[in-house]
């Protein structure tokens, strides 16, 4: 029979079968250990108590088994001494060491196989632990990858994959648009300024017409 009783939730035993049923097995994983560390606990306290019990058990064992063997040794010597009642007395008191020997032999022996029994549950809540331990830093690896991962999806949903030739199809029709621009611009000014000239050209020329027929017309004056 057990020494003590468990008292967990989730035992090694389902725990497997709660994991793939499980949104969060991280979640159940860390409950499974936090009752498993106080069952240690609780067990390691017990194994303390256990010990001590034993030990005094121990004790009262020893001096049975001494006073015993001392009341059988005064028998003896009083027997040679001719003190018969003397001898009885020690007898009598051998024989209540005697029984108290044999109950505290028993309950001794109980008391070592509990506490084999409790030291050997004790280890296996202890092997169980760190089996469980390292599973639990399996799936936390698991979820976190899962977790970047639908994080990286949701990004990717949200800003889109760009299109990498389109954007340069784009910015290559902005730059032909600038250079349009500029060419524009440049010939407009070009046209500018040949207007000037041209106009400074026929300028010049109606002046050169006009002072011609001034001329003209000042020597016709003196000739007259």
């Amino acid at each position: 029979m057990s020494v003590f009783r468990r008292v967990r939730d989730i035992t090694v035993a389902t725990l497997n079968e709660r994991l793939e049923q499980s949104q969060d097995p991280v979640r159940l994983i860390d409950q499974f250990l936090i009752e498993t560390r106080q069952e240690i606990a609780e067990a390691e306290k017990l194994h303390y108590h256990y010990s001590g019990h034993a030990k005094q058990l121990k004790q009262q064992l020893d001096q049975a088994k001494l006073m015993r063997d001392k009341r059988e040794e005064q028998a003896l010597m009083a027997l040679k001494a001719g003190e018969d009642n003397l001898a009885k007395l020690a007898v009598q008191e051998k024989m209540l060491y005697e029984e108290k020997f044999e109950q505290y032999s028993d309950l001794y022996s109980q008391s070592l196989e509990s506490l084999q029994e409790l030291e050997s549950q004790l280890n296996e809540l202890k092997t169980e632990y760190q089996v469980v331990y390292s599973k639990r830093q399996y799936y936390f690896a698991r979820m976190e990858t899962l977790r970047l991962q639908q994080r990286m999806n949701q990004r990717m949903s949200e800003y889109g994959v760009p299109d990498v030739p389109k954007m340069f199809n784009r910015l290559e029709d902005r730059v032909s648009d600038m250079e349009w621009e500029a060419r524009s611009l440049r010939e407009l000014r070009r046209t500018g300024q040949d207007f000037v000239n041209q106009a400074g050209s026929v300028i010049q020329s109606t002046l050169e017409q006009e002072l011609s027929r001034l001329k003209q017309k000042l020597n016709k004056q003196e000739g007259e």
